[in-house]
């Protein structure tokens, strides 16, 4: 099995789990801002393992079998239980929150499921994808500042039962190439420098 992690992008996706485990740890212990910003380089790791993956020459057929099950378990992991663990937290265990983060791990599970299964039929994701997950917990935690904090964790436990319903509706999504990449890079990389240092102070 850990011959599997030699291959260039299962190490990858194998880093952004770790990276999503350190951000769980963060959230713990009450330091959401920071644990939002190492998640969102576990996401930059989801996207760079299948370009890696797809550069590697002469990969075995079942090693990238492995790493495309592996990949769906980091998202589940970076995209459903560390938003879920991040609402209760900020929820103090409010009946909301937790039912917010059920849902949406349930959502997460069921639509990754689904994906290895059906895959994209003619190049676009049925259901929005579950790592949407991260860049809306980070756009919610950047604004948090400007919201009372009467009701930021139902705020946030509302977006995450929209996102989840919209994880398993029949929306065709198309995937991210080209431009997006940059995109989604820059947004990773600006909106983690920003959650950090507000974290840390």
């Amino acid at each position: 099995m850990l011959r599997q992690l030699v291959d260039p992008a299962n190490a990858v996706t194998v880093t952004g789990l770790a990276l999503s485990t350190v951000g769980i740890k963060y959230a713990t212990v009450g330091r959401s801002e920071i644990g939002v910003a190492v998640v969102l380089w576990a996401l930059l790791a989801d996207h760079l393992d299948g370009v890696v993956a797809k550069r590697t020459q002469h990969r075995p057929a079942e090693t990238g079998q492995v790493g495309k099950n592996l990949d769906s378990l980091a998202d589940l992991v970076s995209a459903g239980v560390f938003p879920a663990v991040t609402s209760i937290i900020v929820g103090h265990g409010s009946t909301i929150s937790v039912a917010a983060g059920t849902v949406l791990v349930v959502a997460s599970a069921l639509r990754l499921s689904y994906f290895n299964v059906f895959g994209s039929p003619n190049g676009r994701f049925i259901g929005v994808p579950t790592t949407y997950a991260v860049p809306l917990t980070a756009i919610i935690f950047l604004l948090r500042p400007h919201i009372p904090e009467a009701i930021f964790p139902n705020l946030f436990a509302f977006a995450l039962v929209v996102l989840a319903v919209l994880h398993i509706a029949p929306v065709r999504v198309p995937k991210t190439v080209g431009l997006m990449y940059l995109v989604v890079t820059a947004f990773c990389v600006g909106a983690s420098v920003v959650l950090a240092m507000r974290g840390f102070a």
